[in-house]
């Protein structure tokens, strides 16, 4: 039996009940060091970072528990949220070869710890040598006689439990023998009772319970401004409102912003970035800052703080949350340039550093200096900004380019806002190097964007879902695939071509528990710069007006996936994972579980064009609740409503791009 395991971490001991297990200290004499607690499921970097998790969901919890000799060892799990004084208590109990189980169901959002607790049962000892004995046909006079005195020093302290104490004593004292000290109702009672002098606690494991749009929701992204129907006039809040309906029709959860902040005149950009902008050029949001106020103002032709409040409302009527984006750069305009310039860097002619990746320059923004001498300040003025908007209603927040920005400050930043409004998601923008994404996930954010908007064979999809759905991934990064962004256009869009569109959002909705698209991706927008992955007339730097409905768009396509996936659990997370067989190299096949195991589907999607006559191969699989898993046993499409029964282990398909690159297929035992 596999049993969930953690690399080795550094083994802690503690002999005293600690006020705070945070903070335990060593202070056990060394004669008193009995347990080993190691290999402790689940953790991050053997308890640095939280391990993430739903609440209401089971946690389960292993650990390598042991201790020198032969006596019974008994051990529970203890949990709290974060800043309670009170534990909660659950059992662990051995499975083989001194792993134990515990489970716990946290049940409210924050931040959590648990903790292993290890004692010697010395009644449960006395009680297991003494039946052997007794049974070997041996005098046990003398042990009936320890067995007593074992109940008489746990009568103090047995509260309720004193009358079944005291009636074993009273009955051991008038009749004798053992059945009075050996009765289990006895056992079970001394088990809660007695002294545990060599009481031993692990270090204390962080965990982040989250709400569940953390780990299954579906974004679409746009600009406010461009949602007026009218190219000559400037979109607005109630523009926004408008296009509710629409967007709640297709399915999705979440409507992303990009800033809405005002935008700086100074070194305002035109359209396609271009450095001089024209007479009514409305800039890029992202130069975040003018006279009308910076990251704590909307833009004005946006409308007002209150016209906002009242979207946010509006868009919980429809099922749909707002996510801000939160991008810590200022436009050369920015009120804080002039209230705080010891938190800019300045040049040595006394101009300011505009921001920059060479060889790309960004004259309209230029970045606060974290590490000034004001630091603290401006940290907490950043932080701040967050909270300010989580007052409005906001909850969600897409945070650009975090991996720009100092470590510390995400980790305090979150903790900051979480403690304040634990239901806050945050979703991490860095496209970058892998320990770079993984090293922010562990800090805190609650979503990450991915390499699956360039991830587009067999081989390099299934050996990255292979990555993020391994341990110790799985515990810390959830994966949100983005299939464009304002920025990317990726060459495989680039064509046009519907099937392609289709097939990328369907994988990125099937794939992962979160999912987003950038909009006009529905009316397969595809026109790039030459030779780059950017689009043409970026909205970043202009009002972009659209037929909603436009002739061959896949709105029907996306809303009937955002429906399979509202409908079956088992697409609504990512780690239950598992590639099936294919005898195709133009069609992944894999397999994904609730986490109930009580809802399991199948998916072949194609990644090429032309029709695709595939077997899907289930292998030796078994689905089901843990103790009655069984072989795949017959499978109904998701759209069709067709039933199959599986033979030879698997089913034949056929796969036609155009009309629907994916077979979605629900499965039974």
């Amino acid at each position: 039996m596999n049993f969930p395991r953690t690399p080795r971490s550094t083994v802690t001991y503690e002999s005293h009940l600690p006020a705070t297990a945070e903070s335990a200290p060593l202070e056990a004499e060394a004669y008193q060091r009995r347990f080993v607690i190691e290999d402790v499921y689940p953790t991050v970097d053997a308890g640095r970072y939280p391990v993430k998790r739903i609440v209401g969901e089971p946690v389960d919890v292993w650990v390598d528990l042991f201790r020198d000799g032969h006596e019974v060892t008994a051990a529970a799990l203890r949990w709290r949220r974060e800043g309670e004084r009170g534990w909660r208590t659950a059992p662990l109990v051995p499975v083989e070869n001194d792993r134990w189980h515990g489970t716990f169901v946290p049940i409210e959002i924050g931040r959590h710890v648990f903790v292993i607790e290890a004692w010697t049962a010395g009644f449960a000892t006395w009680r297991r040598d003494t039946l052997a004995k007794q049974k070997a046909g041996q005098d046990v006079t003398l042990e009936l006689k320890e067995g007593r005195e074992l109940v008489a020093a746990a009568l103090p302290r047995a509260g309720d439990m004193a009358g079944r104490l005291q009636a074993a004593l009273n009955m051991f004292g008038t009749a004798g023998g053992a059945r009075p000290l050996l009765a289990e109702d006895l056992a079970a009672a001394m088990a809660v009772v007695e002294a545990r002098p060599d009481l031993t606690w692990s270090q204390a494991y962080p965990m982040m319970i989250e709400r569940p749009r953390a780990r299954c929701s579906a974004w679409y992204e746009v600009f406010p401004r461009s949602q007026t129907p009218d190219p000559n006039r400037h979109g607005t809040f109630d523009d926004v409102i408008a296009r509710l309906p629409d967007v709640s029709a297709m399915g999705f959860d979440v409507l992303y912003f990009p800033p809405i902040h005002p935008i700086g005149i100074k070194n305002r950009k035109g359209k396609n970035n271009s450095l001089k902008a024209e007479p009514g050029d409305p800039g890029s949001p992202y130069a975040i800052g003018a006279a009308e106020g910076g990251h704590d103002a909307v833009h004005p032709q946006l409308g007002t703080i209150q016209d906002f409040r009242r979207l946010v409302a509006a868009a919980k009527s429809h099922g749909l949350e707002i996510a801000l984006d939160f991008a810590t750069q200022c436009s050369p305009d920015h009120p804080w340039i002039k209230q705080h310039p010891e938190w800019f860097k300045w040049r040595p002619d006394g101009s300011m550093k505009y921001a920059e990746n060479p060889p790309k320059k960004y004259e309209d923004i230029t970045n606060p200096d974290f590490y000034c001498a004001d630091r603290v300040v401006l940290w907490q003025a950043l932080r701040d900004v967050v909270l300010f908007w989580a007052e409005q209603g906001v909850r969600i927040f897409r945070v650009d380019n975090p991996h720009t920005k100092p470590f510390p400050f995400w980790e305090w930043m979150i903790r900051e806002v979480q403690i304040r409004f634990p239901d806050a998601i945050f979703l991490s923008e860095a496209f970058t190097r892998p320990k770079v994404m993984k090293a922010l996930a562990k800090l805190g954010f609650s979503q990450s964007y991915t390499y699956f908007t360039w991830r587009t064979g067999k081989d390099e999809l299934s050996a990255y879902m292979a990555e993020l759905t391994r341990h110790p991934e799985r515990e810390f990064y959830r994966p949100n695939f983005f299939v464009n962004t304002p920025d990317i256009l990726p060459v495989h869009l680039q064509g046009g071509e519907p099937w392609m569109f289709k097939s990328r959002v369907a994988l990125a909705a099937t794939l992962a528990g979160n999912y987003g698209v950038y909009n006009g991706f529905e009316l397969l927008e595809h026109v790039p710069v030459p030779g780059k992955e950017e689009y043409l007339d970026s909205e970043k730097y202009e009002i972009k007006v659209r037929d909603w409905n436009a002739p061959g768009n896949i709105k029907g396509y996306i809303t009937q996936l955002n429906a399979i996936r509202r409908a079956n659990p088992a697409l609504q997370q990512t780690s239950n994972f598992g590639f099936v067989q294919v005898d195709s190299p133009a069609v992944l096949g894999f397999v994904k579980e609730s986490v109930a195991r009580d809802n399991v589907v199948a998916a072949a999607i194609a990644l090429a064009p032309g029709r695709h006559d595939v077997w899907l191969h289930f292998g030796d699989m078994r689905i089901g609740p843990e103790g009655s898993r069984r072989p795949v046993r017959a499978v109904e499409n998701l759209v069709t409503g067709e039933w199959r029964l599986v033979e030879w282990g698997g089913v034949r398909l056929s796969i036609d791009p155009d009309q629907d690159p994916a077979v979605l297929l629900r499965c039974v035992a």
